[in-house]
């Protein structure tokens, strides 16, 4: 092998390996691109996405010598389809004939001579005019007229002489593109150049898919599935964070429980499908209530438990919302409303070192207002800072038989249980039992055998015991 194909081998094994270790879709995109960059001997190159129902190219990542205007990670530099339609129209002219994908290329200089912008025959070694070799060599592309103007422009305008456009190809399908250019006074892409940017395309839209399923395995493991809210999972995972930001600055962070109420009736009266449907329909309340506090996070735990978990909105605004969820939550047509609890490092609940106490506290909040049958969330410390009934009934250490009393936990399989009349233990809530029986499972992200010990749980099975918190 010569050496140029040994320095293109390495090239291909390099993108392939940069994009693999890859920590995010915008790291693994830009390792894409310099490593076409390189690997073509170009100054500039860029990976375009095409979004078909906008009927756009969105650029991704540029890197290189960028042009002024040029970011390196754009926000909106996006280009109408139609004014580059080669990423539709060259797949489409070349598959119909049975051909592969292939890439192309256009240049500055060549459209300044019809000859060629190395001599008479040009940089592919054919003669004659520009109609003609376009119309032959596939290497032109098609792009003629009016909308290979505005390519060549673009070229002009950015200082660049020439580029090799390789489109990239998804599951049988055009994704986007990989554009490399040259700067003026290089020599322009030949044939051999336009034959590996296709091979480099290719090896980019393998990293691509393989990237596309992490994210789909990744979006899987921290959504529930019935509701498409985060799940318990991604709630533990945000709640740490959060409370390492708040011992660091101070952030306020906020956690709202919910119970939604008369699941069980329903599903005994109407079916488990129509059960489902009222969880699916109460997510989306949440959701939107969870839109009006910037970046809250909206959850379902596990059954017939919902939260949502803001980070940085002042206390009262969360307050605020979670009486705009019960609201809303009271306004359905199925279900008996939802008892909500709050818990805020913003009100006097003591210090809050660990996301256990966090939810201990939200989920006494919620105790108590499901036991007095509340259409308005209880909010932890509101009643007397830390000497609050529902404070000290987070804190107390309380046997592990009352513990599940309280919570109507099961040990063994993680349900909720009816307890009627059951009371507050001492210094616990007063007012009466956990109404309405609900007997709803743990459902999807939910606990497993109990969640006792999962995740660092309460041992015992105390006010998180079901969801496995730590």
């Amino acid at each position: 092998m010569s050496d140029q194909g040994d320095a293109r081998l390495a090239a291909v094994v390099g993108l392939a390996q940069g994009m693999a270790a890859a920590h995010t879709a915008r790291e693994s995109m830009r390792a894409a691109a310099l490593s076409a960059l390189r690997a073509l001997e170009g100054s500039f190159a860029a990976i375009c996405v095409w979004e078909r129902e906008l009927g756009r190219l969105r650029v991704l990542v540029n890197v290189g010598e960028l042009a002024p205007g040029e970011q390196e990670f754009p926000a909106d530099e996006v280009y109408p389809v139609h004014d580059f339609p080669e990423i539709a129209e060259f797949l489409h002219e070349r598959w119909i004939t049975g051909g592969e994908p292939h890439a192309w290329v256009e240049s500055a200089a060549y459209e300044n001579d019809p000859q060629g912008p190395a001599g008479p025959q040009g940089p592919t070694g054919l003669s004659g005019s520009d109609g003609e070799r376009g119309a032959d060599d596939p290497l032109w592309g098609i792009g003629r007229g009016g909308r290979k103007a505005r390519r060549v422009a673009a070229l002009r305008r950015r200082g660049r002489g020439c580029c090799v456009v390789a489109p990239i190809v998804l599951r049988g399908r055009a994704w986007g593109e990989l554009y490399v250019a040259r700067p003026l006074g290089r020599p322009v892409f030949g044939r051999t150049d336009a034959d590996f940017a296709t091979v480099l395309a290719s090896v980019t839209a393998a990293g691509i898919a393989q990237s596309e399923r992490l994210e789909e395995a990744h979006r899987l493991a921290f959504t529930d599935p019935l509701t498409g809210l985060a799940n318990r999972r991604a709630v533990d995972m945000r709640l740490d964070e959060a409370l390492d930001l708040h011992s660091r600055q101070g952030a306020v962070v906020s956690l709202v429980v919910c119970d939604l109420n008369g699941l069980k009736r329903v599903n005994d009266s109407l079916g488990h499908e129509t059960g489902d449907r009222l969880l699916e329909r109460f997510g989306s309340v949440l959701s939107v209530c969870g839109a009006m506090l910037p970046g809250a996070l909206a959850a379902r735990l596990g059954g017939d438990e919902f939260c949502l978990l803001a980070v940085g909105p002042a206390t009262d605004d969360v307050v605020a919302v979670a009486e705009e969820l019960c609201r809303r939550a009271g306004a359905l047509e199925l279900g008996e409303g939802v008892a909500c609890g709050v818990a805020s490092t913003g009100d006097p609940i003591g210090p809050v070192r660990s996301a256990r106490r966090l939810f201990r506290l939200a989920d006494a909040a919620q105790y108590r207002a499901k036991a007095a049958h509340s259409d308005r969330p209880v909010v932890a410390g509101r009643d007397g800072g830390t000497d609050d009934p529902v404070v000290r009934l987070a804190d107390a250490p309380t046997p592990t038989a009352d513990r599940r009393r309280i919570r109507g936990r099961s040990r063994g399989n993680g349900t909720a249980t009816a307890h009627g009349k059951g009371g507050p233990p001492p210094g616990g809530v007063s007012g009466g039992g956990a109404s309405g029986g609900t007997s709803a499972s743990g459902g999807p992200g939910g606990p497993s055998g109990g969640g006792l010990t999962g995740g660092g749980g309460v041992p015992g099975g105390g006010f998180a015991g079901g969801r496995g918190r730590r």
